[in-house]
């Protein structure tokens, strides 16, 4: 499958993820009734199914029937899933969801869910029951990602690693020879300050190769470099051109920060929030500028519903932009006069009435869908990319608020 195909299937799963993960929020139960099990890829499920076994014959010690009950059903419909799996869980995982939730005067229904081969590889097995349904971590799966070089260093150590998304991975580490600045008897100041900095120098040049070695290989992904210590040595290495100049040029920002060690490394990104959240949208930001661009310098943009959807269906649109906020779905109605059309409704609204505009004849639903969804499959069957937009900004917003959440930015002029 090529680069583009695994995109848009990546896309897809992960708003298909979402939407699941929305839906498992808002669910609610009566005590610790709601059960979540987080299966990783290398845990036989022979071990989960005993583990099940353990807890539903532990569950029998609960003091209220209703929980008890609830809990044993819990645990019995998760068990009765595992049995579509051989040996182990499908790649990155599988999450694992049931329990009785409230449906409002007293009421409960059963709801099981399963989620598999999320977005990231499941690291541990974990076992939660509560009143709410565990979606933390699937929720930081889907976190704005991104890939960072972090480099910390003082005149003693430095550290190298990654910012992989939300995880950070600590790699090549290296402690100098520099020595301190009380000089031995015997040598002059003179002669010991140059041996000093040149020892300085020979360390820098060394974090620098541990830095170019880990980060120009992939320096085509890598959305910036973060550099981290103590004010004058930071700023030394980067005055000095030690970085590769490919790395150089991506270094988004300098910080200070305690420690130089490991920990150092969680230090930079802690200090680089404000910096890593305004480049988790620059691609966002640089999406919609080419749109508004296209929109005021001629006819090659979309919006709207309709006119999308017709542009879509004509081939015409290159990239596709979609509020991550957008929460509506399409109702496809149908007169008898065969005319279609197409009402785009809050995902929280029943059908409503609808008259055909060309005959004014009562039309009648034939169906509804999620309108990302239905958008998303054009796109994927015309090879048009599909590009999710945050309203963290300004524009972002109103890309939600006054183009419903919907735009494209077109390969030709089509007059539509």
């Amino acid at each position: 499958m090529s680069t583009d195909a695994e995109d848009v299937s990546k896309d897809r799963r992960k708003y298909e993820f979402r939407k699941v993960i929305e839906e498992l929020r808002e669910y609610e139960g009566s005590g610790t009734q709601l059960v979540t099990i987080y299966i990783p890829p290398d845990r036989q499920i022979s071990d989960v199914v005993a583990h099940i076994t353990q807890e539903h014959s532990e569950a029998s010690n609960i003091k209220s029937k209703q929980t008890r009950t609830n809990v044993q059903d819990a645990l019995t419909s998760i068990k009765d899933r595992l049995r579509y799996y051989d040996t182990y869980p499908p790649e990155n995982g599988i999450v694992l969801f049931s329990g009785a939730v409230s449906t409002g005067g007293g009421q409960t229904t059963m709801v099981t869910r399963s989620l598999e081969s999320p977005p990231e590889p499941i690291q541990s097995f974990r076992y939660h029951c509560d009143s709410d349904f565990l979606t933390d971590p699937l929720e930081n799966m889907l976190a704005d990602k991104g890939l960072f070089g972090l480099i910390v260093l003082d005149r003693r150590e430095a550290n190298v690693g990654w910012l992989k998304g939300k995880r950070v991975e600590p790699v090549k580490s290296a402690s100098s020879l520099v020595p301190g600045k009380q000089r031995k008897g015997g040598q002059s100041a003179q002669r010991f300050a140059r041996l000093r900095l040149e020892a300085i120098d020979n360390f820098y040049q060394e974090v620098a190769g541990m830095a170019n070695d880990l980060f120009v290989p992939k320096r085509h992904e890598i959305d910036g470099v973060l550099v981290g210590g103590p004010s004058p040595t930071k700023d030394e290495f980067l005055d000095g051109d030690y970085l590769h100049h490919e790395l150089a040029d991506v270094v988004v920002g300098k910080f200070d920060v305690s420690y130089t060690d490991e920990s150092g490394l969680h230090d930079l990104v802690d200090s680089a929030q404000d910096v890593l959240a305004d480049q988790e949208v620059m691609k966002d930001k640089a999406e919609m500028e080419e749109f508004f661009e296209k929109l005021h310098g001629g006819k090659k943009a979309t919006y709207g519903f309709e006119p999308t959807r017709q542009n879509l269906m004509m081939g015409a649109v290159d990239r596709l932009l979609l509020s991550e906020d957008l929460r509506s779905d399409v109702v496809v109605y149908e007169c008898p006069d065969d005319h279609e059309e197409y009402e785009v409704i809050d995902r929280r609204h029943d059908d409503p009435d609808h008259t055909c505009s060309d005959c004014g004849s009562a039309s009648e639903k034939t169906e509804r869908e999620d309108v990302i969804e239905y958008l998303m499959s054009i796109a994927e069957q015309r090879g048009t990319e599909t590009k999710f937009i945050s309203t963290d900004f300004e524009k972002g917003e109103q890309l939600h608020d006054a183009f419903g959440g919907i735009a494209g930015i077109l390969r030709y002029e089509t007059g539509i």
